[in-house]
């Protein structure tokens, strides 16, 4: 059978069962006979309320003869059924449909034509003529004309009678088809001179009740005799050739031999009179030569099996033939490639959404070879989500293998492979196009979790600041994606008052201006929507920061100004690195906006002060500031690192006070410290520093006393002397001019000297120390630490020539002038002739050392508290 390509588009089929339906029909019905009821054979189940049955044949083998009613489910004959022209001598005579019941289940129903005996055998001829000759010995056989029926099965052709006359009998043999021919066979000998002719009536009969029949004449003629007939090398003969041999292909030689001599000797060979007309069309034989050679097309599906009945028979007179059977099988051939149909379950495309397992198509693979030949093996070919599931009868269903995907593929190419098992194997292929239909089945999709957006402060409401889009695959409303913000707070205001957003095109809007320094950022849920049914969605969070521009001027906060003017007072002689003030000022703005620089900008021309350009503080750079300009106007600028740059200005007017330091702002070198000590501990310190340093002073003038009764001291006096007030006058020893020195032991070992230089400002306490240099709890006893005053001039007197001839020490640095200089005298142990002296004075450096690391302790106990 042969279907034309149809290229169809099939629905989604989710609930599709294939069932068998077998239904007959006698032959020779009238037209508008029932054959069957779908509606009750099929048991169907309730249909929808206003929904009426639906049949509708897909494919039907006879279209002619059966179909099927729409609404009822009748099936019917359109006309009268001759089975012997549809089926030829076919047993099994069957017609097919292909019904889809109520677009759900499709039916293959099976229509059995069944026989009736309404044909009666026919012979081909009216009278058979036979010459058989006297000498003919009993057992001979001729064979005779067989009769053809029309009817299968039991109503065929089931046997011949023949009348009895004493001298013939009949023989009725079978075919390799099934067919059944006549012999006739001599019974007793024939006597020409008695009788030369003898009449038989021959009938064929079939399997009726009653039987049907056909009769046909004999003549038998007797002639007179030859004496030897030809004779076969074999009764009957076995030839295999395969179909579609070519034309002239020798099938068999054959051979039959007569004694006779001359004319009564030569054999001549031909078909039997009754060998069929399909015998005639498909061989020849050379009637000199015995050959058969094939004539006509062999085709194994038509007839595999073909018996050839030859006879050969002399030239002479009354010759008597030979007969002999030639059978020739038919091989198979694997010539008959694979026949592919389709049948369309529903037109339309499918939808992504069909399960695995949906039935798209029905396809029919046929093969007219037998065997392997025969033997299918059908398959989808390529990557695609489809495969075949046989069913039964060489029927496969098209079914979807794994989910759809339209988004990644919206059209397909299913092509079908259908290959036997011959060798070599054939094949054939047929395409159909399969199209998927989209469904809701993506949700929009943003490419990142968060979006940031960025807008500088003081923008214009309705400014716009970047759009978030969202994609979405499907196709129509199923794609079309649309924008909303979740209901959400800044803060305890609704983010619906600060942006808004397109709901086509997911552009944000501003609808505010904004302050940096007010929201830095905020964050708000961007909803996507699509159009489907049911609706898909996502969100993302959308993160709006506000760049910091730089819209806030420094300000001044420190010192506190007065028409932006501030009048600082500063002592005398505070040194260099004196804090004069500091400049403190605030910016709103953050970032490099906020960092402030601090500068001088003009009042500082003779570089008395310099300004810290990060923390403010201005310090004196020249010590006699007061002597240059005892006012001075300096216009401080603050600026800011924004772009551009912001800057705010204050004049300070520093003047000189003739008032001492505030007491608690202790200098050393110029710098200032702070205390972080309790007062009563430095009230404790300071006396007890009076007290000895009374005590070292009386020490010191009753060995100079003794010195001068003496005037040696084993080379280790000195006198000193102010060079502007002579030897004469004494000066006592200031607190300020102590440093601690070391001994020369320890000058020797450590080779280090750690002094204690006067400084202007000690001048409200007893004594200062660096608590960076403190003195090691660690140092053996035997070390003793000095007070050493010194001066700038030292001078050796003139009497001392055993002594060192040089003398030097660490000279301090004095910012004093010419006039408020001081002689400072250096103090040691006394040599050791003095006892009196030395033990006092051993006893003082024991208790100035006491002090020492009594101080240090209780500094470091004040620091960490």
């Amino acid at each position: 059978m042969y279907l034309s390509v149809l290229l169809l588009f099939f629905l989604w089929a989710p609930a599709l069962t294939i069932k068998n339906l077998n239904f007959s029909v006698p032959e020779e019905a009238i037209a508008g006979t029932i054959v069957g009821n779908l509606s009750n054979d099929i048991k169907l189940g309730i249909l929808e309320r206003g929904k009426k049955s639906n049949f509708r044949v897909l494919e039907n083998s006879a279209s002619d003869l059966i179909d099927v009613e729409q609404d009822s489910g009748l099936v019917f004959t359109k006309q009268r059924i001759d089975r012997e022209t549809l089926c030829r001598r076919n047993l099994k005579c069957q017609v097919s449909l292909e019904v889809f019941a109520n677009d759900k289940d499709l039916y293959m129903i099976k229509v059995d034509i069944t026989d009736i005996n309404d044909n009666s055998p026919i012979f081909p001829s009216e009278q058979i003529d036979i010459d058989i000759s006297e000498n003919a010995f009993p057992g001979t056989r001729f064979p005779l004309t067989s009769a053809h029926d029309p009817d299968s099965g039991d109503y065929g052709l089931k046997t011949y009678v023949i009348n009895h006359n004493g001298l013939f009998s009949l023989d009725v043999k079978s075919r390799g088809d099934g067919t059944k021919f006549p012999e006739l066979v001599i019974d007793k000998p024939l006597d020409r001179e008695e009788q030369s002719h003898h009449n038989l009536i021959l009938t064929a009969l079939d399997g009726g009740n009653p039987p049907r029949s056909a009769t046909v004449q004999i003549n038998v003629k007797v002639i007179d005799s030859n004496d030897n007939s030809p004779v076969f090398e074999a009764p009957s003969y076995m030839v295999e050739i395969p179909e579609n041999s070519p034309l002239g292909r020798v099938v068999i030689d054959l051979n039959a031999t007569d004694a006779d001599e001359g004319s009564n000797g030569d054999v001549v060979y031909s078909f039997s009179g009754y060998a069929p007309d399909r015998v005639r069309e498909l061989f020849s034989i050379d009637p000199n030569t015995g050959v058969i050679q094939v004539k006509g097309n062999l085709d194994y599906e038509e007839n595999n099996l073909i018996e050839i009945d030859v006879q050969a028979r002399d030239q002479g007179p009354n010759p008597i033939p030979a007969h002999c059977k030639v059978t020739v099988k038919v091989i198979d051939k694997n010539d008959n490639a694979p026949s592919i149909g389709f049948i369309s379950v529903r037109q339309g495309a499918i939808s992504e959404a069909a399960p695995p397992g949906t039935v798209i198509a029905l396809v029919r693979v046929t093969d007219k070879d037998s065997g392997k030949n025969g033997q299918l093996q059908c398959r989808v070919l390529g990557n695609v989500p489809f495969k075949l599931e046989e069913n039964s009868d060489n029927f496969y269903s098209v079914v979807t293998d794994r989910p759809l995907d339209r988004e990644t593929q919206d059209e397909y190419n299913v092509t079908i492979i259908a290959r036997d098992n011959g060798n070599p194997p054939l094949n054939s292929t047929k395409s159909f196009t399969v199209k998927i239909l989209d469904e809701n089945d993506n949700a929009p999709t943003f490419n990142k979790g968060l979006h940031v957006l960025q807008v500088s402060e003081n923008n214009i409401p309705g400014e716009y600041l970047g759009s978030v889009v969202a994609h979405d695959p499907d196709l129509g409303h199923n794609g079309t994606v649309s924008y909303s913000i979740l209901p959400s707070y800044v803060g305890d205001v609704p983010v619906f008052t600060f942006v808004s957003v397109n709901p086509t095109n997911g552009a944000v809007y501003a609808l505010r201006s904004f302050n940096y320094e007010q929201t830095k950022y905020f964050e708000f849920k961007l909803l996507a929507k699509d159009s489907g049914s049911p609706h898909l969605e996502s969100n993302v969070t959308v993160r709006v920061t506000v760049l910091d521009v730089n819209d806030n001027a420094p300000v001044i906060s420190l010192p506190i100004l007065q028409n932006d003017t501030a009048e600082i007072h500063v002592p005398r002689n505070v040194g260099v690195g004196y804090v004069v003030s500091t400049v403190r000022a605030v910016d709103n703005d953050f970032g490099e906006s906020g960092r402030l620089t601090y500068e001088i900008a003009y009042g500082n021309e003779e570089h008395l002060f310099e300004i810290d350009p990060v923390t403010g503080e201005i310090k004196t750079l020249n010590p006699y500031w007061e002597e240059v300009s005892p006012v001075v106007e300096l216009v401080i600028k603050v600026t800011d690192n924004g772009k551009p740059a912001l800057s705010a200005v204050a004049k300070l007017i520093i003047k000189s006070s003739s008032g001492s330091l505030p007491e608690g702002e202790p200098r050393v070198n110029g710098k200032q410290h702070q205390w972080d000590m309790s007062l009563p501990l430095i009230v404790t310190l300071s006396t007890i520093s009076i007290i000895l340093l009374a005590a070292m002073i009386t020490i010191a003038v009753k060995c100079k006393r003794e010195n001068k009764e003496i005037r040696t001291y084993n080379c280790r006096i000195a006198e000193y002397s102010h060079p502007q007030l002579g030897k004469s006058k004494k000066k006592k020893i200031n607190k300020n001019d102590i440093m601690l020195v070391q001994s020369e032991v320890e000058e020797r070992n450590a080779m280090n000297v750690m002094n204690v230089v006067s400084s202007p400002s000690l001048a409200t306490s007893p004594m200062y120390f660096d608590y960076q240099t403190r003195l090691p709890l660690s140092s053996p006893r035997s070390e003793v630490m000095y007070l050493k005053p010194t001066s700038n001039n030292l001078t050796v007197p003139q009497g001392h020539v055993g002594c060192h001839n040089s003398f030097t020490g660490p000279v301090s640095n004095t910012t004093e002038t010419t006039s408020n200089r001081m002689s400072l005298i250096q103090v040691w142990p006394p040599p050791m002739h003095t006892a009196k002296c030395y033990q006092l004075s051993s006893s003082l450096h024991l208790c100035f050392l006491a002090l020492l690391l009594f101080y240090n302790y209780a500094h470091t106990v004040a620091k960490n508290i």
